[in-house]
């Protein structure tokens, strides 16, 4: 199922994109958010830490939080192609768990508290909205 998400945002090759479509941004300075957060892996169905960036509709994630302009992210989703982003404990009986979900898949996250899980929610869900290609600037309203 997460396979299918990572083809849908990524293209073919799901860890990276080939083309670097993030090179123009500058992910290591002023982000709109960062933090630490528990991410199921896209072949192996294991859970593991990472340090995700959410900069100009683009989440990054990185396996440190040293982040500089040397880093190259493990993996990048572009928030555009992203629907919904919500609460999922009760689909995977995780506390603080959420969930991020394209036309095609979903994609599950744990946060390490509520406040943490709440705060990617919004801050995530106002990048959908800012990002969206049938959202115009006059319709952007507060997430």
């Amino acid at each position: 199922m997460a396979v299918s998400l990572w083809r849908a945002v990524m293209g073919n090759n799901t860890t990276q994109s080939n083309n670097n479509d993030y090179d123009s941004i500058e992910f290591w300075s002023n982000p709109e958010r960062t933090g630490w957060l528990t991410k199921q892996g896209e072949y192996i169905k294991t859970w593991r830490r990472r340090w995700f960036v959410l900069k100009q509709g683009k989440l990054f994630w990185f396996k440190e939080s040293n982040i500089t302009s040397e880093s190259k992210p493990r993996g990048v989703i572009p928030v555009a192609s992203c629907v919904t982003v919500k609460g999922a404990e009760d689909v995977l009986n995780k506390q603080f768990a959420f969930e991020i979900s394209t036309r095609e898949d979903t994609m599950y996250f744990i946060a390490d508290s509520e406040k943490e899980k709440e705060d990617w929610i919004n801050s995530i869900g106002r990048s959908i909205v800012q990002h969206s290609k049938s959202v115009t600037n006059d319709e952007i309203v507060d997430y």
